[in-house]
C-alpha cells in the first residue's frame, strides 16, 4: 500500500548563510610596516653588496619579500597594497643599491659613510649610480618588485 504524500514546500523565507568574516586588517599599519621593511631591507641590501662586491637576485629577492610581507600581513586585504608594496620594494632595492655606492667609497677613501654621504650628498651618489647602471640593475628592480606584489597578496588572502 502505498501513500500519496509529498512533503511540505520550502518556505519563501530561508536564512542566507553567513558571511566569512572578514580579515581584519589596517591599510596604515600595512603601510608604515612595509615602509621600515624597505628601509630596513635597503640597507641590509647595500651591505650584503659591499660584502661580496655585486649585485644578486636573491638579495632582490628577499627585499621584496620582506617589504610585501610587512605590508600583506599587517595591512589585511586592501587590493591597494601590492601595488604600494612594489612601489616600495622598487625604491628599497634602488636605495640599496645607492648605500652600496656609499659604502664602496668610504671603503676607497677610508673614512665613514656619514662623511660620504655629507660630501657627496644623495645627488652626487645619484650621479655615480646613473654611471653605472645597466640592464640588470633594472632586472634587480623587477625582481624586488614581483616578489612584492606576489608575497604581499598571497599572506593576505
Amino acid at each position: 500500500m502505498s501513500q500519496n504524500f509529498q512533503p511540505p514546500a520550502p518556505d519563501s523565507f530561508t536564512e542566507a548563510p553567513a558571511p566569512a568574516p572578514a580579515r581584519s586588517g589596517n591599510i596604515g599599519v600595512g603601510i608604515a610596516a612595509a615602509v621600515v621593511a624597505a628601509l630596513v631591507s635597503a640597507v641590509a641590501y647595500g651591505y650584503i653588496m659591499n660584502a661580496i662586491d655585486r649585485e644578486v637576485g636573491y638579495a632582490a629577492a628577499g627585499v621584496g619579500l620582506l617589504v610585501g610581507l610587512a605590508a600583506g600581513k599587517l595591512g589585511g586585504r586592501n587590493p591597494i597594497l601590492p601595488v604600494i608594496a612594489v612601489l616600495l620594494s622598487v625604491g628599497a632595492v634602488y636605495l640599496g643599491q645607492l648605500t652600496f655606492i656609499a659604502l664602496a667609497l668610504a671603503d676607497y677613501g677610508h673614512v665613514g659613510v656619514g662623511e660620504v654621504i655629507s660630501k657627496a650628498g644623495v645627488g652626487g651618489l645619484n650621479d655615480i649610480w646613473k654611471e653605472s647602471v645597466d640592464v640588470m640593475s633594472f632586472v634587480f628592480f623587477g625582481i624586488g618588485g614581483f616578489v612584492a606584489f606576489g608575497s604581499a597578496k598571497k599572506v593576505s588572502d
